[in-house]
């Protein structure tokens, strides 16, 4: 069971994708978990045959559990299981697992077969406001389609409906509320904040954008995004985790975004090497990862590692965002609204559009001085957008 950040303790598997005797390659998606974030995608990060299944699915089990034995190219076997880091690692499977003689799993509950679902359906589901378990599947084993779920909300649209009100997961709030108590009562807080004229990035952005078709225009956030990035190379210590009593620096730069889902609670997944990757690339992928995120259908690698975490509030009118720390990640950035304030330059006021950017970070991993050189730093890239 992979882990999908410092609060998850376990997970429940609902369904697997890959059967044994199937070939797997690195990046299919081999199973779905529910964990309190939601339905989360399993990658294999093995090529090889799957041959052992150790969870059936309506388990609830830690995280840590081998879930499934894949034979390589080689002779060597290897478990799916969870390890800290971007990837589940490669290990010997243990006898228990690999005897010839282990007795038959248990077939899974009633309750467990009825959570059988397509991805497909899963998504529909999350789009029409469907609750997956009071669906019966037609499809194979049982297993919820596609169709299912939408003969179901055509039957919930024909009947009489009572006023929907806001509704969050209790499982996702207890563990956002879990991971911020610890955050606040483990981590030695600072913040900083600084403004940031917006000028030259917003000139540059509308010239962009008038030659880019319209699914493919830039926002403001792959900016920030991007300019957080390049940051970080100059202040290193604020990109990785605290573990153990010590800073760990990632090995790449991850930022997770912050993403807030329908009906309440938040998920942060990340984008993946985002100092690597230009304006374009990157507004797609955190638009993918926003429309994912809310149709519930991310994967296990992009929860498991951001390196820093950056959340956007200006389309909420806030001014400015001050965030806790998402341990083990040692820093947090945030950005406000885009607003015109007067601005004092080479002795004139006039309107600028600005933005606030503000820092959080863990004083164990560094100091103010250092926050400040990161903010002055994206401050600096912001003014060079063409550079980004």
């Amino acid at each position: 069971m992979p882990t999908l950040g410092s609060d998850m303790e376990d997970g429940t598997l609902v369904e697997w994708l890959k059967h044994p005797g199937d070939r797997v390659k690195h990046g299919d998606i081999i199973a779905v978990v529910d964990t309190e974030k939601g339905a989360i995608e399993i990658e294999v990060f093995e090529d090889g045959m799957l041959e052992t299944i150790a969870v059936e699915p309506g388990e609830k089990v830690p995280v840590g559990t081998v879930l499934a034995i894949i034979r390589g190219s080689g002779a060597e076997k290897t478990t799916i299981e969870a390890t800290p880091g971007r990837r589940p690692a490669s290990i010997v499977a243990p006898p228990v697992l690999t005897s010839t003689t282990q007795p038959p799993l248990p077939a899974p509950p009633e309750t467990a077969r009825r959570l059988r679902a397509s991805p497909l359906a899963r998504r529909r589901a999350s789009e029409l406001g469907v609750d997956l378990g009071t669906v019966r599947g037609t499809g194979s084993q049982g297993t919820v389609t596609r169709e299912d779920i939408e003969r179901v909300a055509a039957q919930k649209a024909a009947a009489p409906q009572a006023p929907a009100e806001p509704h969050v997961r209790r499982d996702m709030r207890a563990a956002i509320a879990a991971a911020m108590t610890r955050s606040k009562k483990e981590i030695p807080h600072y913040y900083l904040s600084t403004a940031i004229d917006m000028s030259t990035a917003i000139s540059w952005l509308r010239a962009q954008n008038e030659q880019r078709p319209i699914t493919e225009r830039l926002l403001a956030i792959a900016l920030f995004v991007k300019a957080l990035a390049l940051a970080l190379h100059e202040v290193p210590e604020l990109n990785g985790h605290w573990i153990d009593g010590a800073f760990r620096q990632g090995a790449g730069v991850h930022v997770g975004c912050a993403i807030a889902l329908r009906g309440g609670g938040l998920v942060a997944p990340a984008v993946h090497d985002a100092d690597q990757k230009d304006l374009g690339t990157l507004m797609r992928q955190i638009s993918d990862l926003v429309a994912r995120a809310r149709a519930g259908s991310l994967r296990s690698s992009e929860l498991a590692d951001p390196t820093i975490t950056v959340t956007s509030l200006g389309d909420q009118g806030v001014d400015a965002a001050f965030g806790i720390i998402y341990p083990p990640q040692v820093a947090l950035v945030g950005f406000g609204r885009i607003s015109d304030r007067p601005w004092a330059s080479e002795g004139k006021i006039e309107a600028r559009p600005v933005v606030t950017a503000t820092l959080a970070a863990d004083h164990r991993a560094s100091d103010g001085h250092r926050g400040g050189l990161l903010l002055a730093a994206i401050d600096r890239l912001l003014h060079a957008p063409q550079k980004l």
